[in-house]
């Protein structure tokens, strides 16, 4: 009877008063402000009374930053780079070939060789006759250099265009000359994009590659630009002592490009304390990041997420091993059979991701453990049930001993995926489903915090606590930040709304960037400052705040269309619905405002779709013909309609027909953005018959 009252009861107590405190401790994490500017319902986080600016004595800039955890940390690993050890090409049995790395393990360069390496990079700068006043832009892919020639030219005050290496030809031309860049920093790959429209860059002077190989076809001679090496611009400052020409907080540290999921792409001008602002609140609210932390970077740099995150490790004195998203698992496209993914070598502790690499990695062991079936099927079900019922607050889930157990014997081989050491996620750029945050907190048992921002509040906006188990919410404001709600009559949404206030999302604070690079009109048009001089941003999304004083992103003012009998759909929100299904990878829903009825493309996740035909035991030569047999596309239909009755879309919300897409939509197709948003106006031009014949059938 002891044993029982001992590995029973008291489990029971310690876990009720946890539970209570951890409530008590989520029962208000922002609050109500009063603010200036236009009429509406404001909340702070709860924790800080005043906005944040930034976290240390004396450090008000990027340049700062690094210098200031350089000195502190300077014999501690800083960035890592994995050796290459052979490139080799695989031919597939259709005859198609895919090239394979053959990667080593990871090299360090130490804080002190880190700042070492970005004055050099500086004084070469200065050498090379780029002044202040001039622009450069960085066009590559997340790697050290990327980080160690940003540094660099902070320390000239040179304002760096981030540029993604994804970027369309004529996107890319229009970001450059629009900025005026005169040098130009690249990886191979991407100079000999920039060889092809050399004659379209107006103002491009020199070129720095950084790789050791630059092409023969870009060289000085042909394109009339100088090119140099990355190794070479070192070299040149290691010779030379310059003085450094540090930037003030107000100056302009970034001209960031965002994606363009409509139109052209449009420059935001951040600032360093707008950047500085960030990083010092969300390290504020992030548990436990310190130097023996480990971050696995393989988001493009050109994105604002990346960029923050890689600088809070940075602060913290964290290393940094670099990756990518193809080499990332030791199951990834371009790993080579039997040699290691990143992951795998690295033993990151920190991560981030975009709810489609999470989504990707769930997929995927799902499939896995779909693959092996029998007894080990069983024992993951039984284990991620019990596991959910804790999470989900059930007295009768896994807790204590039981969860212990189903972590060892059963998810500590799942976390392997990513290295297993993973304790802290970060997701942002899109919503992250409730199932994706429950695989995360479950299979990896590791906390994960969603964040919504945009590039131009430099990320920041909300955050949710890593130990807030809740879901359907992106937490309250980051402490650099105030959240308001106002009314979109329009729309149908109020403050005055009941149970919560609904109304557009505006965000000001001091991460709230300066506005649109030569776009006044544009800059006037989302950007507002008030009468006490709060900057703040209207973000065109709809939010509902909860109780707690969590935000919760609920529609979308741009996707709003208006059908011919009336009705207001949602895109975004339908969109959101939908994807839930097993069988889609990715989702459009297009609204012909002369139609009462709305219609989808959907792009098929070949694994389920195979994997259903498969047990159908219905034949088909590809995968592009399974796509076009009637019973796959009522498979598909049916699971979409299932979607919708769990989120209560409307009948006018729920497509009316489909069609179902093989081919994926990447970046490098032009249908989605690197962050992976689709770009919806290039979609409906890529299958505007597709769309017709829909509503003509």
């Amino acid at each position: 009877m002891k044993t029982v009252i001992v590995g029973f009861i008291f489990p029971l107590i310690f876990l009720s008063l946890r539970n209570r405190n951890r409530n008590r401790r989520h029962k208000r994490q922002g609050i109500y402000v009063d603010v200036g500017g236009e009429p509406g319902f404001t909340i702070r986080n709860a924790r800080f009374e005043s906005l944040v600016t930034s976290a240390w004595d004396g450090v008000t800039t990027l340049a700062e930053l690094l210098e200031h955890s350089c000195k502190n940390h300077g014999d501690q690993i800083f960035l890592g780079s994995r050796e290459l050890i052979a490139r080799e090409n695989e031919v597939a049995p259709d005859g198609r070939s895919f090239e394979k790395l053959h990667l080593g393990g990871y090299k360090w360069l130490t804080f002190r060789d880190a700042f070492e390496a970005v004055v050099r990079f500086s004084n070469g700068l200065a050498e090379l006759g780029h002044s202040r006043h001039e622009r450069a832009a960085i066009f590559a892919d997340t790697r050290a250099e990327w980080l160690l020639a940003l540094q660099g030219c902070f320390r000239r005050n040179v304002t760096v265009v981030t540029i993604y290496a994804s970027l369309g030809e004529e996107a890319l031309c229009h970001s450059l000359n629009e900025t005026e860049v005169t040098t130009l920093i690249c990886g191979s790959k991407e100079l000999k994009t920039l060889a092809k429209v050399r004659g379209q860059l107006e103002c491009v002077k020199r070129v720095i590659c950084l790789d050791d190989d630059i092409p023969s076809d870009t060289s000085s001679a042909l394109h009339g630009w100088k090119v140099l090496s990355f190794a070479e611009v070192q070299a040149l400052g290691g010779r030379v002592m310059v003085e450094a020409d540090l930037p003030l907080p107000a100056d302009v540290a970034v001209i960031m490009y965002t994606s363009g999921s409509t139109g052209m792409p449009k420059g935001v001008m951040m600032t360093h304390a707008n950047m500085v602002a960030t990083i010092s609140a969300v390290m504020r609210i992030v548990p436990n990041v310190g130097r023996n932390d480990i971050y696995l970077a393989y988001l493009p740099m050109a994105h604002v997420l990346e960029l923050v995150a890689e600088h809070i490790v940075v602060a913290v004195g964290g290393a940094i091993g670099y990756g990518t998203p193809l080499t990332l698992t030791d199951s990834s496209n371009k790993i080579k059979k039997g040699t290691k993914g990143d992951a795998t070598v690295l033993l990151p502790t920190l991560l981030a991701a975009v709810p489609a690499i999470i989504d990707r990695v769930r997929y995927g062991v799902l499939k896995q453990v779909d693959t092996k079936g029998g007894l080990s099927k069983k024992l993951f079900d039984l284990a991620y049930e019990r596991r959910l019922q804790a999470l989900n607050g059930s007295w009768f889930g896994a807790w204590g001993l039981e969860a212990f157990l189903w972590n060892l014997f059963v998810f500590r081989k799942i976390r392997k995926v990513l290295g297993g050491h993973i304790r802290l996620m970060l997701s942002g750029g899109a919503p992250l489903s409730a199932d994706a945050q429950r695989f995360i907190n479950i299979c990896f048992s590791a906390g994960i915090g969603q964040g919504y921002g945009l590039t131009e509040t430099c990320a920041g906006g909300a955050f949710s606590d890593f130990d807030d188990s809740s879901v359907g919410h992106v937490g309250p404001p980051v402490p650099s930040s105030y959240i308001k709600l106002i009314d979109w009559p329009e729309g149908g949404y109020s403050i005055n709304d009941s149970p919560m206030p609904r109304g557009e999302i505006v965000i000001g604070g001091t991460n709230v960037t300066l506005g649109y690079f030569k776009n006044e009109e544009k800059t006037r048009e989302s950007y507002k400052v008030d009468e006490r001089g709060v900057r703040w941003f209207y973000t065109g999304d709809i939010g509902r705040f909860h109780a707690d004083g969590c935000l919760e992103i609920i529609d979308r003012k741009k996707d709003i269309v208006k059908l011919q009998h009336g009705e207001y759909v949602s895109l975004g929100k339908v969109e959101a619905a939908l994807i839930g299904s097993s069988y889609v990878d990715n989702v459009m829903l297009h609204a012909d405002p002369f139609q009462s009825y709305c219609v989808a493309l959907v792009v098929a996740s070949h694994e389920a779709l195979e994997k259903w035909a498969s047990k159908q035991g219905i034949t088909y030569s590809d995968i592009s013909e399974l796509c076009k047999k009637e019973e796959a596309m009522k498979e598909v239909y049916a699971s979409l309609l299932k979607e919708a009755k769990n989120s209560r879309l409307e009948k006018f919300e729920i497509p009316a027909k489909i069609k179902l897409l093989c081919n994926p939509w990447t970046p490098e197709s032009g249908l989605v953005t690197a962050a992976l948003k689709i770009k919806r106006e290039s979609i409906r031009k890529t299958f505007d018959n597709e769309l017709k014949e829909l509503y003509s059938s």
